[in-house]
């Protein structure tokens, strides 16, 4: 198979889709790679490792999405990208189709066949190709809330962890998945006083057993999530329903129950955001300000910290290409009914339950 892997173009996007060694693997497994250049110079891999690799480096991203059957990428495509696709070829990146229907009807349209990361499922239900970057936006969003919480910032002028005779700021956490959990852990371990919330009576038994004491559970219901945000310093969004859009549990009206100068980080932005005032930002204008609280909404979040994210992800990635690569993704699918929910559209048919819902389309189910 060809493979072919663009620079990516989403503003200060530092990742790249495929390592070196990853282009190794596939090279020595029978496929041609297709690498366009500098796609992976701001992780750290340059050019020459991929030519060594036994890749072969295109100029222009004409040429990465031409010359190949699958496209590896990062992020969602974008509209210039979008032209480039033709009928039939797979594209293996994060889609996070819930957050627009433009995205969705330009793929339908392209006829590509659309393999999102953020719904693959392992054996045990987890999600292996989304977990590393949850785990770098959840530590990442108290390493940027306590930034935003100084006064430059417009924050409130909060030291996170507080000093000996000042109380620390309080953290709310909505969601207590591997975003939450990971927020909820860097945000204790800086000394704040956390609240993880959530409707999963299991997950908090767990995390109550296992976080330090001054992290609290507490069960998410709209009265809860009200009383909670009234004394928030910093409020993390992490909720998640894989492939569909993030409920919103924080209105415009609660905005004016939480003090001025608080933070907000919706790091479910990429999934349309779980509160109402969020709208996607980026890296190089990250905040905006309503009724006097910080939002901030980066769609990449990791993206800013691309060797590492670009290590982990794929870490976790690369044996999913590996198997489109050798096998195909419809033989992949049937051996692999978790790897089969990734599939979330084939040639202009929408395959995913949670995609086809929130857009009332039709539901085409991956053939048996």
């Amino acid at each position: 198979m060809r493979v072919g892997c663009p620079k990516e173009i989403k503003p200060d996007e530092y990742r790249v889709a495929l390592m070196p060694v990853g282009a190794e693997t596939l090279v020595k497994a029978g496929h041609q790679v297709y690498v366009e250049t500098q796609a992976g110079v701001a992780s750290g891999f340059p050019d020459d490792a991929y030519r060594k690799a036994g890749a072969t480096i295109v100029a222009t991203p004409q040429e990465a999405f031409a010359s190949a059957d699958l496209i590896i990428k990062v992020k969602e495509p974008l509209e210039p990208e979008i032209p480039l696709f033709r009928p039939g070829q797979i594209v293996f990146t994060y889609f996070h189709f819930a957050a627009s229907a433009e995205l969705v009807q330009g793929c339908l349209k392209a006829g590509i066949v659309a393999i999102a990361y953020e719904t693959i499922r392992d054996k045990a239900g987890r999600l292996p190709c989304l977990t590393p970057m949850s785990e770098i936006a959840g530590k990442m969003s108290i390493q940027e809330g306590a930034k935003y919480l100084e006064r430059p910032q417009m924050g409130r002028g909060i030291l996170l962890g507080g000093v000996p005779g000042v109380a620390p700021a309080h953290v709310v956490v909505l969601g207590a998945g591997i975003v939450g959990t990971n927020a909820a852990k860097v945000a204790a371990g800086l000394g704040a006083s956390v609240a993880i919330m959530d409707v999963n009576l299991d997950r908090l038994r767990y995390l109550s057993d296992v976080m330090p004491p001054n992290v609290h559970t507490i069960f998410s219901d709209p009265h809860t999530v009200r009383e909670q945000i009234a004394v928030a310093d910093l409020l993390v969004g992490a909720v998640l329903i894989p492939g569909a859009k993030a409920p919103r549990l924080v209105t415009r009206a609660d905005l004016a129950t939480m003090k001025p100068g608080s933070v907000i980080v919706d790091v479910a932005i990429d999934q349309g955001g779980c509160i109402e005032t969020s709208r996607p930002t980026t890296h190089a204008n990250p905040t905006y300000v309503v009724d006097g609280v910080v939002h901030y909404c980066v769609t990449n979040m990791p993206g800013a910290v691309g060797r590492t994210s670009t290590i982990a992800l794929c870490n976790a990635t690369m044996p999913y290409a590996v198997k489109i690569a050798n096998k195909g993704y419809e033989t992949a699918a049937a051996e692999d009914t978790g790897f089969g929910e990734g599939i979330n559209m084939i040639a202009g048919r929408v395959t995913n339950a949670a995609v086809a819902e929130t857009f009332k389309l039709p539901l085409q189910a991956m053939k048996k």
